[in-house]
């Protein structure tokens, strides 16, 4: 004699089972990115692990007027970054160059003067930094700030890649090439120390062994081409960097006569072989420090 199942047992152990696999799946499948607030900052800093934008409530930034030697490039990305602010077009920024010029500080510095001077009208201009290891994810962060009413300037400092890295073709995509292409609320702004991104000896190797030598370096070189902005940053004269260390002196209060700093400032770039906006923040740092004085905060 066949024994019949309960209809209720049988149910109640089913729904067991989707329950298991239901939190099963929920465990595998990724997290929820949470709404981002963009009214908790003016500054973001975009983690990938799990995705996140983390507001920054004050920015290591240098006063635009103590950037010294770069009036050029300066006044160049301040229009480029104003027109963008007001919703006008604009170009997606690569500052290289020199070492210790002020290119990240000057990305900084313009975004806080046209905060400061109403240039983004109804809604403030908002930083928001990515790290060259998340660059993959260039597309999740920009889906997120697509749709919102604030504009923004994507950020990568000290960006470059090696020979064996191919993220730079997603950064391609995300760029200009994509199918989306980039949100018009975006722009995006990067520094490096060489001009196309890529470093010499991989473009030679690819020449030497390719089946084509011309058509895989353009493939490369083409990155930096997504760059409509391109503002190049070269070593400071003696005179130059004199005039960085004063304007340091000056700015926080220093009071020490010029006499006194000018031949320790000298040795001090000498001595690192040296001379940069960089080199002068550290000689004033070291000169405070000595004379047993803070320096005032920005």
């Amino acid at each position: 004699m066949t024994q019949q199942t309960d209809p209720a047992l049988a149910a109640a152990a089913t729904l067991e089972v989707l329950a298991r696999i239901a939190d099963a799946l929920e465990r595998l499948a990724p997290p929820a990115v949470p709404t981002p607030d963009f009214e908790a900052a003016d500054a973001f800093v975009w983690h990938n692990e799990p995705p996140r934008f983390e507001p920054v409530p004050r920015v290591n930034r240098v006063e635009m007027d103590l950037l010294q030697g770069i009036d050029r490039v300066r006044d160049q990305l301040v229009e480029n970054t104003s027109r963008f602010a007001r919703g006008l077009p604009a170009n997606n920024a690569l500052l290289w160059g020199a070492r210790g010029m002020g290119k990240s500080s000057l990305v900084k510095a313009a975004h806080a003067r046209i905060n400061r001077d109403g240039a983004a009208q109804a809604s403030r201009l908002k930083l928001v930094e990515i790290h060259r290891e998340d660059i993959e994810a260039l597309p999740a962060l920009m889906g997120l700030v697509r749709g919102s009413a604030h504009r923004f300037i994507v950020f990568c400092d000290d960006l470059s890649f090696d020979s064996d890295d191919t993220s730079y073709k997603s950064l391609k995509a995300v760029l200009e090439g994509g199918i989306e292409g980039r949100p018009d609320n975006v722009i995006f702004y990067a520094t490096s120390n060489r001009r196309h991104l890529l470093p010499r000896d991989m473009m030679e190797n690819e020449r030497s062994t390719a089946i084509n030598p011309g058509e895989a370096v353009e493939e490369k070189v083409s990155l930096s081409d997504r760059f409509g902005l391109w503002l190049g940053f070269h070593k400071c004269s003696q005179d130059e960097y004199l005039s960085m260390v004063d304007g340091y002196v000056a700015h926080h209060g220093l009071g020490v006569p010029e006499e006194q700093w000018r031949p320790q400032a000298l040795e001090w770039a000498t001595t690192r072989g040296a001379r940069s906006g960089r080199t002068a923040f550290q000689f004033v740092q070291d000169l405070a420090g000595r004379l047993g004085l803070p320096l005032t905060a920005d």
